[in-house]
């Protein structure tokens, strides 16, 4: 399948041959939270579940992310190798990456499961808030080998440039997630209703689905690949260098994970109102995002197969094109943001909950203006992963978040600062939820610049993997 990939003449072609199943298979997976927003949003009284709603989506993003020290590395390998003609090594990347994976999951189960309140609580929920968000929290942390499963897997037969199989799990796990979860909530037909928890077991039944098809496929031979016990015995050489490619990515998207973390409690500490406009206009803006992703990963795997065979040119030109159709269709999307911000945010919610629906209108034009600088650098950052150039993203993003994100959002969103360990007390802006968002686009905007000068410097594809 990938060796098509790279015959196929030109670059839009492959661009879009990978980027349309990619797109679809974003969106399906954006479904999924959307349902459970406009699930608790139109069926459960109060700010609270939305609250605890806003929470859930960080640390479901979070955990996610977490695979990506197993995920980046995969991705890039089996490019590399499916590009050289080598689908056997490509085979052994597959299986020991589910291994990595497996491993790494029950680190991370142990790790969390037994805290999930305290976690809660650490994020500033208090209340009816803090309650649903743990119990959401321990359901969803119960099926983390099945979200391994589907962030590794994915990742694999992205490499081979088979974009598909994602598409179609993702198609039957948000209809379960939309069936199942409507389903507990209300007690359609024989099940029983049991309000918010049936949001949360209808999410992870959907995972669960979805994990059991990707192994289903991946021991069936999909696009090359053959999942076997005896190919998962641990090769250290192998997981050497999936890890080696694999932890900056990893470290990037955990520094960025949790810089998101400390922003949302930024918020989470301006109370109920603000932090469900901040998860509503986030879960709007997603609509945009996910373009900017899907090109994000097709420009990841044909950087990473062009130069498998050595055709820097079709690299480098795959990449931009990919940038600017990112850039046509998120700009696009901001436009709508500005223009139909109160309407997008009242399809979320009712009349009980409609205190949220100014602010996240007013978040959501803020955000309308990051549409390209976020393009552009999702798509680089892609780029540059797929190549195995993962260092130099890990360092733009502790720039951006640490350094301009974090202290902007805390000047512009509170009316006084309190420095830690001194007790000095500096006046801010006091803009609310607003603000910090004034600090999360000049983050942006700061890094998509660096990474166009990491892009046009070139070293990304110079890269040994």
């Amino acid at each position: 399948m990938s060796s098509v990939l790279i015959e196929t003449p030109g670059t839009l072609r492959p661009l879009l041959r990978l980027t349309t199943p990619v797109l679809i298979e974003q969106m399906l997976h954006l479904l999924v939270g959307f349902v459970d927003w406009w699930l608790a949003g139109n069926y459960l009284p109060g700010e609270a579940y939305l609250a605890a709603m806003t929470l859930i989506v960080y640390v479901l993003w979070f955990l996610s992310n977490l695979f990506s020290f197993v995920a980046h590395g995969s991705t890039a390998l089996t490019a590399r190798f499916i590009g050289a003609g080598d689908a056997k090594t490509a085979n052994r990347v597959m299986n020991q990456s589910i291994t990595s994976g497996l491993v790494w999951t029950a680190v991370l189960m142990a790790g969390t499961l037994p805290f999930a309140p305290q976690l809660v609580t650490m994020m500033g929920l208090t209340g009816q808030a803090a309650e649903a968000a743990t119990q959401y929290l321990v359901i969803e942390l119960i099926v983390l080998p099945a979200i391994m499963i589907e962030r590794i897997g994915i990742a694999c037969l992205r490499g081979a440039g088979d974009t598909i199989s994602g598409l179609a799990t993702m198609t039957i796990v948000n209809v379960i997630n939309m069936a199942v979860s409507y389903g507990l909530l209300v007690g359609w037909g024989p099940l029983p209703a049991m309000g918010w928890t049936g949001i949360a077991l209808g999410t992870a039944i959907g995972h669960c689905c979805g994990a059991l098809i990707l192994l289903g496929l991946l021991i069936g031979g999909r696009a090359g690949f053959h999942l076997r016990l005896t190919e998962m015995r641990p090769d250290w050489e192998m997981i050497r260098r999936i890890l080696r490619i694999g932890v900056p990515g990893g470290i990037d998207m955990l520094l960025v994970a949790i810089c998101q973390l400390v922003f949302l409690r930024i918020i989470l500490r301006l109370g109920d109102v603000p932090a469900a406009a901040h998860g509503l206009a986030i879960q709007i803006e997603a609509l945009a995002y996910m373009p900017g992703g899907a090109f994000q990963i097709a420009a990841a795997t044909l950087a990473g197969q062009y130069l498998g065979a050595r055709d820097y040119y079709r690299a480098k030109r795959s990449v931009l094109m990919a940038c600017v159709a990112a850039s046509a269709i998120m700009v696009g999307a901001g436009v709508i943001f500005y223009v139909a911000a109160r309407p997008l945010t009242e399809f979320f919610v009712e009349d009980q909950n409609e205190a949220v629906v100014p602010l996240a209108s007013e978040v959501l034009r803020v955000i309308a203006f990051a549409m390209l600088p976020l393009a552009i650098m999702m798509v680089l950052v892609g780029a540059l992963r797929g190549a195995g150039d993962t260092r130099w993203p890990l360092v733009f993003t502790f720039i951006g978040l640490l350094l301009v994100r974090l202290p902007l959002a805390v000047f512009f969103a509170y009316d006084e600062i309190v420095i830690p360990f001194t007790g000095v007390v500096l006046h801010g802006m006091g803009y609310g939820v607003v603000g910090a968002w004034y600090g999360a686009v000049t983050d942006i905007c700061v890094r998509c610049g660096l990474m166009i000068a990491r892009f046009w410097h070139g070293g990304w594809m110079r890269m040994q993997v």
